[in-house]
């Protein structure tokens, strides 16, 4: 499956990337309400499955969330034949601590049916990674067997994000918030997010730049767990980010890609930048992020 309609960003003439995005996942709620009504489950989940993995990682260093996605909106198609549930598997074997699956279907080529199959597959905590913006959405995840749900700050206002916020805790799922600015990140700590995931890339434009990190990871509230997204290219590139203070690393395009048999040592090379005696910095093992977020 690729990508319906590429969304043309990379001219500039794109326009808002996130608006679009935020406008499509509106009205794909609206048709798969009404296709299948779904209300709020008793507690589907325990919580903190997602956080106690990243505080906690299997080798030590940074925590790694392992992302299926088969296309980007600036990548195009990445792996379209991907077998979601299988790369779930060889990303366990190798070492990941999480696993996130992209379930938008226009612009990252991803499905519900990819989360139910990962989570079933998997005995990591899942992450679902999609425009949430509706409580639906979030009971979707837990039907398909997630652990989390991705919120987007930008995408929310405050009381939204609140509101999802207390949805997910009701049914016991883990939320990392995404944010972008210093504006998104007190607006999600304010409405009590404290798994928090700083996006390099500009999800208005596309640009990416791994300072965004940097400048936000110090104006964080302590007890919050940091996850830099987007922009990892290199271990280098993980262990500015673990300086910056961030415990764990969303990895997609770079994973998606890699031969099977080299997963585990990308992995570990990623992983080593967050431990103190790590020569990670000199490293040069390619690891490109996500293309988009």
């Amino acid at each position: 499956m690729t990508p319906e309609h590429p969304y043309p960003t990379l001219d500039g003439r794109g326009g808002d990337f996130l608006a679009h995005m935020i406008a499509a996942a509106r009205a794909r709620v609206a048709q798969a309400r009404a296709k299948r009504p779904l209300s709020r489950a008793a507690r589907a989940a325990y919580p903190g499955r997602l956080r106690t993995a990243l505080e906690h990682p299997r080798a030590g260093g940074l925590a790694v969330i392992a992302e299926i996605k088969r296309a980007s909106p600036s990548k195009g198609a990445i792996a379209p034949a991907l077998d979601a549930a299988a790369r779930a598997r060889a990303y366990e074997r190798a070492g990941a601590d999480a696993v996130s699956v992209l379930t938008e279907p226009t612009r990252f080529a991803g499905s519900l049916a990819d989360l139910e199959a990962v989570a079933g597959s998997v005995t990591l905590p899942v992450l679902r990674k999609d425009f949430i913006v509706d409580p639906y959405q979030i009971w979707e995840a837990a039907a398909a067997g997630a652990a989390a749900v991705l919120l987007i700050a930008a995408a929310l206002d405050g009381d939204e994000l609140a509101a999802l916020l207390g949805e997910c805790a009701a049914i016991g799922l883990d939320a990392l918030v995404e944010v972008h600015d210093e504006d998104d990140l007190l607006r999600a700590e304010l409405a009590g997010a404290r798994l928090v995931g700083v996006n390099n890339r500009d999800l208005r434009t596309l640009a990416v730049d791994l300072a965004t990190t940097e400048r936000l990871a110090p104006l964080a509230s302590a007890g919050t767990l940091l996850v830099a997204e987007s922009g990892i290219t290199t271990a280098a590139d993980a262990e500015r980010a673990a300086r910056a203070g961030a415990r764990a690393l969303l990895v997609g395009e770079a994973l998606v890609r890699a031969p099977q048999p080299e997963l585990a040592t990308l992995i570990a090379a990623l992983r080593s930048a967050g431990r103190t005696d790590s020569s990670a910095g000199s490293a040069h093992v390619s690891a490109e992020s996500e293309a988009a977020q």
